[in-house]
């Protein structure tokens, strides 16, 4: 995908919507694409998680714990972002349901970017908090 594409597709997704077009153009650097056929496992659970994070730029994947299907993901969504901050097993299978293409982000180029742009840092916390009071809030509902 051609770089000004994929800023105004970063640009449209929750996570990266309120990141400058600099601190884009520096993610595409440091990141790069996979493409994953209908039904490879893009994630594994209890996987290290160590490779990061991943961002849906064609495709669809479902999240799994064992044989529940947990959520399904589309074009914009992303997973695996509990690995840009922690160093955690990872905690379900992401499969994908057709050709899948992804942005991948790990977490040794995340820091490397956010060494450069601490305000990088601000956003993606802002934006891991809403989806956190969003779980909560439809957990108790």
């Amino acid at each position: 995908m051609e770089s000004a594409h994929v800023i105004q597709f970063l640009q449209r997704t929750p996570l990266f919507g309120a990141f400058s077009k600099e601190e884009l153009e520096a993610i595409i650097k440091t990141s790069r694409e996979r493409e994953f056929s209908p039904g490879e496992v893009i994630l594994r659970e209890g996987d290290p998680s160590n490779l990061g994070f991943y961002l849906i730029l064609s495709g669809q994947a479902e999240v799994r714990k064992g044989s529940k299907s947990l959520a399904k993901l589309k074009t914009g969504d992303f997973f695996g972002e509990m690995a840009l901050l922690l160093d955690t097993p990872r905690t379900a299978d992401v499969v994908a349901l057709e050709k899948t293409r992804c942005l991948l982000l790990t977490r040794w180029a995340l820091r490397s970017l956010i060494s450069t742009y601490p305000d990088m840092a601000l956003k993606i916390q802002a934006e891991l908090a809403r989806r956190l009071l969003n779980t909560n809030q439809a957990l108790s509902e």
